[in-house]
C-alpha cells in the first residue's frame, strides 16, 4: 500500500493523469489509487509495451557482431547500476559514496527503465519488511509467477513512490527530479545508442552497424533483457534453488540467477543479512557487483564496503561467538 493520501478522481481526470503520467510520474499523486484490487493499467503501461514491441525492430534492421556486443556490454553496465546502486546503496546503505557518484549512478540507473532511485529502493525495502506475506507487492507465493516477475508494478496501487521509506535519499532535489521524471533518461540513453550507430556508419563503415540498429539493439534489446533479468529476483528466485539460511520466507540462493544479474541469485543469502555488501558469502559464490563495488574502493570511489562477518556465514549469532 502506497504513502500517497487518494483522492478520488473523475474518469476524466483519471484518463488525463495517467497519460500525463508517462512524462512526469508524480503528476497527481493524491489522485494515485493506494488501496483496492491491484490490477493492470493498460494505458499508463503504453511505453513499458512498447519497448517490448520495438524489439520487434530487428525483423528490418538485421544484426551485426558490433551491435551485439553493445548491447550485452550495456546490459551489463546498466545491471551494475541497479544491483549496486538502486539495491545496495540505496536500497540497503551497504556502503557510502559521495554525493557526486552517487547522483551519477542514478543517472545510470534510470537509463534502465526501470523507474526511479526512490521508487525502486522504497518498494524494496517494502519487500524486506514483509518478505512473501500478503503485503508482499510481489512475492509469487502470494500472487503467481506472472504478477511476481511484472504484474505488481503494472498495477496503479504501486505506482506511487513510497516516499517514507526513503526519506534518507528523498532529500536530495536530484534524486527527486530523476524519479519524478523518470522517462528522461531511457529517451536520453536511446537518442545517444541511435547516435552511436550513426557514427560508426559513418567513420567506421566496416563494422556494418548503423543508428536503426544500434538502437534496436543497443537500446530496446539490451533494456528488454536487462528488466526481465532484474524480474527473475522477485520471481524466480523465490521458488527455484536452495535454501542455507532460514529467513521466514522463500527467497533462494541460484547460481544461474547469480550469473544473469551480477550476483543477486544469492537471494536466500541476501535476506538472512542484507546489511553486507557482498551477496555471495563464500568464494565459490560468483558476485560480480561485488567485485566492480570493490575495484571502485580501491581508486577512491566508495568506501566502508560491508562485508559478511564470520559468524553471520556460519549462520551464528554474534552472541554465540563471544561465549564460545
Amino acid at each position: 500500500m502506497s504513502d500517497v493520501s487518494t483522492l478520488q478522481p473523475t474518469r476524466g481526470q483519471d484518463l488525463r493523469l495517467t497519460v500525463l503520467r508517462w512524462f512526469d510520474s508524480w503528476a497527481g499523486l493524491e489522485h494515485m489509487k493506494s488501496d483496492g484490487v491491484p490490477k493492470m493499467d493498460w494505458v499508463r503501461c503504453f511505453p513499458l509495451i512498447a519497448v517490448h514491441l520495438m524489439c520487434l525492430g530487428v525483423i528490418w534492421v538485421g544484426w551485426s557482431w558490433t551491435a551485439v556486443a553493445v548491447a550485452v556490454a550495456f546490459y551489463f553496465l546498466r545491471m551494475f547500476a541497479i544491483t549496486g546502486w538502486y539495491h545496495r546503496y540505496f536500497s540497503h546503505r551497504t556502503f557510502k559514496t559521495s554525493r557526486a557518484v552517487q547522483f551519477a549512478f542514478a543517472l545510470l540507473g534510470g537509463s534502465c527503465a526501470q523507474r526511479g532511485p526512490l521508487w525502486w529502493a522504497g518498494h524494496h525495502r517494502h519487500h524486506h519488511i514483509a518478505s512473501d506475506t500478503p503485503d508482499d507487492v510481489h512475492s509469487p507465493r502470494q500472487g503467481g509467477f506472472l504478477w511476481s516477475h511484472m504484474g505488481w508494478f503494472t498495477s496503479q496501487t504501486h505506482f506511487a513512490p513510497r516516499l517514507k521509506n526513503i526519506q534518507d535519499f528523498a532529500k536530495f532535489p536530484e534524486l527527486r527530479f530523476l524519479d519524478r521524471f523518470d522517462i528522461l533518461m531511457p529517451t536520453v540513453a536511446g537518442f545517444g545508442m541511435f547516435g552511436l550507430g550513426k557514427l560508426l556508419e559513418t567513420y567506421a563503415p566496416g563494422l556494418g552497424t548503423n543508428g536503426p540498429q544500434m538502437l534496436i539493439w543497443g537500446f530496446f534489446i539490451s533494456t528488454v533483457a536487462l528488466i526481465h533479468g532484474t524480474c527473475t529476483i522477485n520471481s524466480l528466485s523465490h521458488v527455484y534453488g536452495s535454501q542455507r539460511y532460514v529467513t521466514g520466507d522463500d527467497s533462494r540462493n541460484n547460481f544461474i540467477l547469480a550469473l544473469i544479474t551480477m550476483g543477486e541469485g544469492w537471494h536466500n543469502n541476501h535476506h538472512y543479512y542484507p546489511a553486507s555488501t557482498r551477496q555471495g558469502f563464500y568464494w565459490w559464490e560468483v558476485d560480480m557487483t561485488y567485485y566492480c563495488l570493490k575495484m571502485m574502493e580501491k581508486v577512491g570511489l566508495v568506501w566502508d564496503i560491508r562485508d559478511v562477518p564470520s559468524y553471520v556465514r556460519e549462520g551464528k549469532s554474534k552472541q554465540d561467538t563471544l561465549t564460545a
